[in-house]
């Protein structure tokens, strides 16, 4: 009997990380959910197909998040295939009248999480294995306002192409994928999704800004990131998979 693939799965309670959970567990996969709201994390897990799916609620961000996952596939698991790193915060702050705490936080927040969580994982992926870190258009672009963000974006990307290089000699495929705009709960301020706004409409539905005239699913973000995790992407390590209906491609 063939034995069962073993993921992490970060930011799991919503969004791209919540459809990413999903798809996994539908494939067959064994599957640890981590965020921050165990209720949701829960109710996701009630949802999976029978396997041996682990919960472990914290924050990312937090060194002792990635230690109460080590121990829990040291106690259940004893090996891990794949590390989807989906979790991300947006953090706006002004280049240069933020306080500078405020403007690092993107960086304590989602980079220090991607090592945490990257330390965490190498040790258990025995034969081999893949790390997929989530990161976004902002990373080679910019907006106003959002240069803590996208900076920190950016790092990572540069962080999976120095791990690729350094853990190809242990079989370990690093890439990063860049999703545009996805309809997630990271898109609702004050109770509106943006993606439904006049704003959205007129750039990038009725405009030319946009090839495809919509946001993406999360599910599709999803399937990126089942694809990186699979077979069929042997040959691909330290690249930035962007995902975003052509929206980058465009003046």
């Amino acid at each position: 009997m063939t034995e069962r693939k073993k993921v992490v799965v970060t930011g799991a309670s919503s969004g791209i990380g919540k459809a990413t959970a999903e798809r996994f567990a539908n494939e067959g996969w064994d599957v640890c959910i981590t965020a921050r709201r165990e209720k949701e994390l829960q109710t996701l897990a009630a949802l999976f197909p029978t396997g041996d799916h682990l919960i472990v609620p914290g924050d990312y961000s937090d060194p002792n998040t990635a230690q109460q996952i080590h121990q829990s596939i040291e106690k259940n698991w004893g090996n891990l295939d794949t590390l989807a790193n989906i979790a991300g915060v947006y953090m706006a702050a002004h280049s240069i009248d933020s306080p500078l705490d405020e403007w690092r936080r993107p960086f304590d927040t989602m980079m220090n999480g991607a090592v945490y969580m990257t330390r965490m994982a190498v040790p258990w992926m025995k034969n081999g294995g893949r790390i997929i870190h989530c990161t976004s258009i902002h990373g080679e672009r910019a907006e106003i306002g959002a240069s803590a963000y996208a900076s920190a974006k950016a790092a990572i990307n540069q962080y999976c192409r120095g791990l690729a290089l350094e853990l190809a000699p242990c079989g370990i495929l690093v890439n990063a994928l860049a999703p545009g705009f996805i309809r997630t709960p990271m898109s609702v301020v004050d109770g509106v999704n943006e993606l439904d706004g006049e704003w959205f409409l007129k750039n990038y539905v009725e405009g030319h800004h946009l090839p495809l005239k919509r946001a993406g699913l999360p599910e599709e973000v999803a399937g990126v990131v089942y694809f990186l995790a699979g077979p069929d992407s042997s040959y691909l390590t330290g690249q930035v998979i962007t995902v975003d209906g052509g929206l980058t491609i465009t003046f």
